[in-house]
């Protein structure tokens, strides 16, 4: 049964979406499609609800995330937990993922056969987990999400057409914020939190609709 289910994923261009997220989430667990086998501690797969009308894209795991198995959860974690706290929109009402599900040594970048081998986890999860928005965070989620060349700082704050309905809204990653600690006006936390605003309002009007 196992070799079945991992068979479903072995081309990521076949957009495998298994037959539900639980599925796609234990074919995920046991992943070794990539040379990040070799250095994670083990898979991080996205959490929250499912459906869910908000979900947040980031790159990929880092020490804190391939340690305790879940996404968001070191420093920069715990700063998008605060942004959405004072949002109103709870951790917890939220779904938070990222590209790729294991750690990059060193926490580079995930390089473009890694983004490939995972992308068919993340269009299953998009898939069941059916959101209105689908926030960007930093490049590596945006260049792939958009089709684009453009970095984060061109596309940030605006909303894009995607498919079936959903929307990519680009923000800066919460790590950048962190190295760029300035709350004043046309900073990226300032711009963030307007950022953050907008994404509120318009799941509040899709939600009046």
């Amino acid at each position: 049964m196992a070799d079945d289910m991992m068979s479903l994923f072995e081309d990521p261009g076949d957009n495998a979406l298994g037959n539900s997220y639980d599925e796609v989430r234990s074919v995920a667990l046991g992943c070794e499609k990539c040379r990040l086998v070799d250095s994670r501690t083990q898979v991080v797969f996205g959490e929250g609800p499912v459906p869910c009308g908000l979900m947040f894209v980031g790159e990929g795991p880092g020490a804190d995330e391939d340690e305790q198995g879940r996404p968001f959860v070191g420093r920069a974690g715990r700063l998008l937990d605060q942004i959405l706290e004072a949002a109103g929109m709870p951790r917890e009402t939220v779904y938070i993922s990222n590209v790729v599900k294991c750690r990059p040594p060193d926490n580079r970048a995930p390089q473009g056969d890694e983004i490939k081998a995972c992308w068919s986890y993340l269009e299953a999860e998009i898939h069941y987990v059916q959101p209105t928005v689908i926030v960007t965070l930093g490049n590596v989620p945006t260049k792939k999400l958009l089709d684009t060349s453009a970095g984060i700082t061109k596309v940030r704050g605006r909303f894009f057409d995607y498919r079936d309905g959903i929307q990519v809204f680009p923000m800066f990653h919460p790590s950048y914020l962190l190295r760029n600690p300035s709350k004043a006006q046309g900073s990226p936390k300032h711009l963030t939190w307007q950022d953050i605003q907008a994404v509120k309002a318009r799941l509040d009007e899709h939600d009046e609709s």
